[in-house]
């Protein structure tokens, strides 16, 4: 085990590493959707502009390969942490243009294809700098400082903008426009500071990472490799029914989760539940997100002693029947904060809980073979895929549906993931503690 006093212990750059990682990206495909909501853009925009920006992230295994060529991988992190910095602070200042959306939305694109860059080379550095027996001592903290990234933006941030924005500069926190902007200027202006901050401390403390014994040396390898890593994926036994599971077990949940803070933060005419940001930040970023990491523990747990084969059914429940919340609330638009904190906690615990299986399903069953990380990354790169097409087309059905009927769909697409997860094919040797 690497010392703890080391200069460049994993305690010193594992946690920012993943912190920063995950900040860049719920900034660029979360926080953005809600910023577009407070500047006055429709649901149907809102929710199509911030999930365009996953797609940088759904594609990276197409172009992480060229990044192991050159330089090396600290340098990748190094040089993206400062351009995303530099990315948000030009966000904050376009704000101040007329026509400042013309220069956010391929600004916060580019930026989402930095945000992937900096993905591929800071886990090429956990990857390649500590061994294996390191590599689960700190994986625990690796998921905690990532987790800890969507409880800063979705939770911390989105509150400090409405408490900016009603406290600071005096507007009201149930008008959508122009007047959010210098509020959200302020949060661009802090994210952009803490990464290039995070920057700095990773050029004195992070590894440069070694480069691994495959990595090709050429662009023609490089093609090479990559259409050999398709060809093998697709000769896997099975493979369209893992494709099907992939994309399809989290359906539902891409369908709701533009939509759900959408639904929070609407004024009771429009059918939705009238929060303040800083109530949605609390709620839905806070406690949310608290419930999800708890669930993904106990989730864990539960895998670990009964085994995928004989929980996936389960963990496919848990996913999809507890979004039925979204679809009460709606109806019954509650107004106690508890009754719509219990709403949001218990959606996101169990979306935790059930999520794990898909996970670990991806990694015991997809990903084996002689790519394994690059099949894994098309697994993920699947999910991602279907979190892009049900978010661009997300908003546009809400505002046609109205809630209650949008959250009756979201209810009718838990049927695909029900048939995925039924026909998913096991022929790898169940694990379990007992």
């Amino acid at each position: 085990m690497q010392r703890f006093n080391s200069a460049r212990s994993p305690l010193l750059w594992v946690p920012t590493g993943y912190f920063t990682m995950a900040l860049g990206f719920m900034m660029l495909t979360n926080v953005s959707a809600i910023m577009f909501k407070n500047l006055g853009m429709d649901n149907g925009r809102a929710a199509q502009y911030s999930s365009m920006f996953i797609l940088a992230y759904t594609i990276k295994p197409l172009f992480a390969p060229f990044v192991e060529m050159y330089k090396t991988k600290k340098f990748f992190v190094l040089c993206a942490q400062v351009l995303i910095g530099l990315g948000f602070a030009g966000v904050a200042f376009a704000m101040s243009l007329p026509d400042y959306m013309l220069v956010l939305i391929p600004l916060f694109w580019i930026l989402s294809f930095v945000g992937a860059t900096q993905d591929i080379a800071s886990d090429g550095v956990y990857v390649t700098s500590l061994d294996a027996r390191s590599q689960s001592l700190y994986c625990g903290i690796q998921s905690l400082s990532w987790n800890i990234g969507p409880i800063v933006a979705a939770g911390g941030l989105v509150y400090l903008s409405g408490r900016l924005h009603t406290d600071v500069f005096q507007h009201s926190s149930t008008s959508f426009g122009p007047a959010w902007i210098e509020a959200w200027r302020i949060i661009f202006l802090l994210v952009a500071g803490l990464t290039l901050l995070m920057a700095v401390w990773h050029w004195r403390v992070m590894p440069d990472g070694e480069r691994a014994s495959n990595t090709p040396d050429s662009v023609s390898a490089t093609v090479g490799i990559i259409v050999d890593s398709f060809r093998s994926f697709f000769e896997k036994r099975d493979v369209w029914r893992m494709i099907a599971f992939a994309f399809l077990f989290r359906l539902s949940i891409g369908f709701l989760e533009k939509i759900g803070p959408f639904f929070m933060v609407d004024p009771t005419s429009k059918g939705g539940l009238g929060l303040s940001n800083e109530l949605l930040g609390i709620i839905y970023g806070t406690y949310g997100l608290a419930a999800v990491l708890l669930g993904s523990l106990l989730g864990g747990w539960l895998v670990a002693r009964r085994g995928l084969k004989s929980t996936l059914f389960w963990l496919c429940c848990a996913v999809n029947i507890p979004n039925v919340t979204f679809l009460i609330m709606s109806i019954y638009l509650p107004e106690n904060l508890y009754w719509i904190g219990a709403g949001v906690i218990i959606e996101k615990f169990f979306f935790g809980f059930g999520s794990v299986g898909f996970m670990i399903y991806l990694m015991q069953e997809l990903a084996p073979g002689k790519y394994t990380t690059t099949h894994y990354a098309y697994g993920t790169g699947l999910m991602g895929l279907c979190g892009l097409l049900t978010g661009v087309l997300s908003g546009h059905l809400q505002e046609y549906l109205g809630y209650v009927s949008y959250f009756v769909l979201v209810m009718v697409a838990t049927i695909p993931s029900f048939i995925a997860c039924w026909y998913a094919p096991f022929h790898v040797s169940d694990q379990r503690t007992q």
